[in-house]
């Protein structure tokens, strides 16, 4: 494992204004022991901002990795750029899917169609090495199901093995309508997994099923984007349950990425380039956003560009309908963070959530670390006796992620970095079973960096619902220009 303080003391000595980190552990230990949070730390010191993926575990629930608060914690999202590949059945039904791959001479005449899994054999179903051995698929299109920890690529390349013409990848069912496009070894495509349920049913319904696939190439314009994907990382963030992750999605599905040589099956044989999914993609999307930031606004910490990015994002796709996940249902803050990067809302957001880095030292006392492990982190001596520790949900974060009893109150302190003159007004969705008070209920600013402070009081209601663990809303401070959004996920207890 690379050492924090190496790449800390050459960025420092480089001069970089952000740090961008595409790795993490598989399980996030304490920030003390975590080496990402202990050079980040060092770097915010220095005025360098940090952002980080937050890992491929997704959809599973606690599975975010790198998220210190001092992070910009980034998952993944799909863009509006799908590479399609089209099932087409014997009985005229059209599913379409995803492939690099797109080659001009596949027929488009149908073709004997097969379920790889039809022997009742699960490996067999899953196109696993040497599991098709048994069974003739030569010259047929096979039906492959995802999973058992064997890459998609590798399924096709079984399928050729045994003489398949061409393979159709049906999703697996956690993965849902979140699709990759692979540089796959022979035609294929990569279809959902109801579209997968629907093929297996058209093969059970005839003796002779067929089918072909369509390339299509690269159609612009998928209204349900942007997605957040499968493998996605989700919260609550282990480590530390008071501050909400990831902060943030951004385009982390099927990205055009440079590659050192030629890929096999590509396009354009002479391309060195790849399509690449993860958050390691989303992460530097993000970078690049922060750099554009910093330029723009050379004297924001850290701190006030992450909460730009936060505050700005949005919540909606191309429908202009809540951001879905891999269910294609509305999905939650665990997912999303504050939403979708907005770039140029993130370059005027009105109000930021600065914080210092002295700030932090009373939310790590909080957090149960004694002064040894917080010194760690800091590079200094600490003493929390000296300090007035806090609870997490009181830093003054641009989210809220807060564990509620009956009641609890917290404050916030936003800066003027939009019209020196400027006015903002409270608008609250309040978490269902949740009553929120906001005081005050509107902000007053005459100069810019100016500094406003506001309570806001969570209360339980008798409408809260006895069997939901979680219940989620928004605060914003909505001005004649801006909207200053922050999300608040509430946990009973």
């Amino acid at each position: 494992m690379w050492r924090e303080r190496r790449y800390r003391d050459a960025a420092v000595e480089d001069g970089v204004d952000i740090i961008s980190i595409s790795l993490g552990l598989s399980e996030p230990p304490p920030f003390y022991n975590d080496s990402t949070a202990i050079g980040a730390f060092a770097a915010i010191q220095k005025g360098i901002f940090v952002s980080c993926a937050g890992g491929n575990l997704g959809p599973s629930n606690s599975t975010i990795v790198n998220g210190a608060p001092w992070i910009l914690t980034v998952g993944a999202s799909t863009i509006d750029r799908t590479i399609v590949a089209t099932a087409k059945l014997g009985n005229g039904e059209e599913f379409d899917g995803e492939s690099v791959f797109q080659p001009s001479s596949f027929p488009s005449t149908l073709l004997p169609l097969a379920y790889a899994g039809k022997n009742g054999n699960q490996q067999s179903a899953l196109c696993a090495n040497r599991s098709l051995s048994d069974t003739d698929f030569r010259g047929k299109v096979v039906l492959c199901e995802r999973g058992g920890g064997i890459a998609r690529i590798a399924k096709g390349d079984e399928v050729r093995r045994a003489g398949g013409a061409a393979m159709i990848l049906m999703n697996d069912e956690i993965s849902g309508f979140s699709l990759s496009a692979d540089v796959h070894v022979l035609p294929a495509t990569h279809v959902s997994y109801a579209a997968g349920l629907k093929i297996k049913g058209y093969i059970n319904s005839t003796a002779t099923p067929t089918a072909t696939i369509l390339f299509k190439g690269t159609i612009i314009g998928n209204s349900l984007a942007p997605a957040v994907t499968s493998f996605s990382s989700r919260g609550p963030n282990l480590p530390s349950p008071g501050i909400l992750k990831p902060d943030i999605i951004g385009p982390g599905s099927s990205i055009l990425a440079a590659w050192p040589f030629p890929l096999d099956n590509s396009t354009d044989s002479k391309s060195t380039f790849n399509i690449m999914s993860g958050t390691s993609m989303a992460c530097p999307h993000l970078s690049g956003i922060a750099a554009l930031l910093k330029s723009s606004h050379p004297d924001w910490s850290p701190a006030a560009i992450k909460s730009a990015i936060m505050t700005s994002a949005d919540t909606l796709n191309l429908e202009h309908t809540p951001i879905v996940d891999e269910r294609n249902q509305p999905a939650d803050l665990f997912a999303t963070g504050s939403g979708h990067v907005n770039p140029s809302r993130a370059n005027d957001p009105g109000l930021v959530y600065d914080i210092e880095p002295d700030d932090y030292i009373p939310y790590l006392c909080g957090l149960g670390y004694n002064n040894r492990e917080i010194g760690y982190l800091a590079q200094r001596t600490i003493k929390c006796s000296e300090t007035s520790s806090i609870p997490e949900a009181q830093l003054n974060y641009p989210s809220f992620s807060i564990a509620l009893g009956s009641s609890q109150t917290f404050t916030r302190t936003v800066t003027n970095v939009g019209e020196a003159y400027s006015s903002y007004d409270v608008m609250v969705t309040a978490p269902e079973g949740v009553s929120v008070t906001i005081q005050p209920n509107k902000l007053n600013f005459s100069e810019i960096n100016q500094k406003e402070t506001y309570s806001v009081a969570f209360s339980r209601t008798d409408s809260a619902n006895k069997t939901a663990d979680y219940a989620q809303g928004s605060l914003a401070w909505v001005s004649a220009k801006h909207i200053v959004r922050s999300p608040i996920l509430v946990k009973f207890v």
